[in-house]
């Protein structure tokens, strides 16, 4: 993956898709500060290590999950180098198993598509069909990270300004607590 060792403050300049100058254009009118990192697509964890080191911040992880029904849908953010199982949310959340949601609604009530999502869509989720679901562990970080609805740009914010940002959208987050290890 090719990144642009380029650590940018503010909106880009040049030409963006709609849905991306929408999440540049809500972070001002919050008038909230980010550090931007403009790269290939990051698709993988692999990839948004190379970005990690131009915005000297962690990225996180964003799950998009639904229950069995596809009636409920949930986007996680834990820490990247956290692993995933869903028993350990689905306890901390009352609720049925989860499974990752289909791209269809990923691109519905987000306008992203897979590799892409961070709580910075949720501007898109008008509705509130979307509970976000935040792993404590992030908020040790001074910094949190996503992607403004591609993944060709990872934006960093500090971690209350995009607190501020996902309370602004409608969005009330859940705090949770996953482990690091797991028993078998």
């Amino acid at each position: 993956m090719k990144t642009d060792n380029t650590l940018y403050f503010g909106r880009p300049a040049d030409e963006r898709s709609a849905d991306e100058m929408a999440v540049y254009d809500r972070l001002d009118s919050l008038e909230i500060e980010y550090a931007r990192a403009d790269h290939e697509h990051a698709d993988t964890m692999e990839d948004c290590l190379a970005v990690e080191s131009v915005l000297g911040a962690k990225i996180c992880k964003n799950l998009f999950l639904c229950n069995r029904q596809k009636t409920r849908f949930y986007m996680l953010m834990m820490p990247s180098d956290k692993p995933f199982k869903t028993k350990f949310l689905t306890s901390q959340l009352n609720c049925a198993r989860l499974s990752f949601a289909e791209a269809d609604k990923m691109a519905e009530f987000l306008h992203t598509i897979p590799g892409s999502v961070s709580a910075l869509e949720l501007i898109f989720d008008t509705d509130e069909n979307i509970q976000l679901v935040i792993d404590n562990e992030l908020l040790k970080d001074e910094f949190i990270c996503g992607h403004p609805s591609i993944s060709t740009s990872t934006l960093r914010l500090k971690r209350e300004d995009m607190l501020r940002y996902v309370e602004k959208s409608g969005h009330s987050p859940v705090f949770i607590d996953l482990p690091s290890v797991f028993e078998e």
